[in-house]
C-alpha cells in the first residue's frame, strides 16, 4: 500500500545527486576562472577539474558565462541553496539594528566576508566583459542589482536620521556602492597585501566617516 513513498526517495536522491554535480562543476569553473582567466578557461578543463564529461557540463549548468554567473551567486552567499542574501538573516539583522554605527560596523563584516569568497570571481568577470558581450551583460546586469540593493540599508540610515549632514540618499547610496566593490577588496588585500582585517577595519571607519561624519 506504501509503494509511492520509494519514488518520492529516488526522486529526492536523484535531485541531490544533480545538486552535487552542478556544485562540483561550478567550484572547478570558479577555481580555473581565477587562476587562468575567463578566456583561457575551456569547457573540457572544467569538465576535467569536475570530474565530469563535457556534455554533463552543458546539461547540468550550460556554457561558461552560466557557469560565471552562477560561481558568483554561490559565491555571494557561500551556499548553493535557492535563498537570496536579502532572505538571509544577516541580513535581516542589519536591517533591524536601531544603531546606525552598529549597522555600519556589521555591514562592513559582512562585505568583507563576502569578498573574501567573491573577489577572485570578479575579477574573471571584469575580464571577461572585455571580450564576451554575454559577459558583459552580465557584469553590468550585476552591477546595476548591487548598486539598486543600496538604497535599502540607506533608507534604513535615514530613518535612524544618521546620514551625515549635507548627504543625500541618493550621494549615501553611491559611496556605500563605491565601497563594497569587490575590485577594492581584491586590489588592496590581494594586490597590496592587507590583512582582511585591517580592511575591514578600514571599511568600517570609511564607512562611518563618509556617511556619518563620525
Amino acid at each position: 500500500m506504501a509503494k509511492p513513498p520509494k519514488r518520492a526517495y529516488r526522486s529526492q536522491l536523484r535531485e541531490k545527486q544533480a545538486q552535487q554535480t552542478r556544485r562540483q562543476i561550478v567550484d572547478a569553473a570558479a577555481s580555473l576562472f581565477a587562476d587562468n582567466g575567463y578566456g583561457a578557461t575551456s569547457i573540457e578543463a572544467i569538465a576535467q577539474g569536475a570530474g565530469v564529461s563535457r556534455k554533463t557540463v552543458f546539461d547540468s549548468v550550460g556554457g561558461k558565462v552560466q557557469l560565471l554567473r552562477l560561481a558568483y551567486n554561490f559565491a555571494i552567499v557561500g551556499d548553493d541553496e535557492a535563498i537570496p542574501l536579502g532572505a538571509r538573516p544577516e541580513i535581516a539583522a542589519l536591517r533591524s539594528e536601531p544603531d546606525a554605527a552598529r549597522m555600519l560596523t556589521g555591514y562592513a563584516a559582512l562585505v568583507t566576508t563576502i569578498n573574501q569568497r567573491i573577489a577572485s570571481v570578479w575579477r574573471a568577470l571584469e575580464g571577461a566583459a572585455a571580450s564576451d558581450p554575454q559577459a558583459r551583460e552580465l557584469y553590468e546586469t550585476l552591477i546595476e542589482q548591487r548598486r539598486s540593493a543600496m538604497r535599502t540599508p540607506v533608507k534604513h540610515l535615514a530613518a535612524l536620521g544618521a546620514l551625515r549632514t549635507g548627504l543625500s540618499e541618493r550621494e549615501a547610496a553611491d559611496l556605500l556602492w563605491l565601497f563594497n566593490d569587490p575590485s577594492m577588496y581584491d586590489k588592496l588585500v590581494r594586490q597590496r597585501g592587507w590583512s582582511t582585517t585591517r580592511f575591514q577595519k578600514w571599511l568600517t571607519d570609511s564607512l562611518h566617516t563618509n556617511l556619518l561624519g563620525e
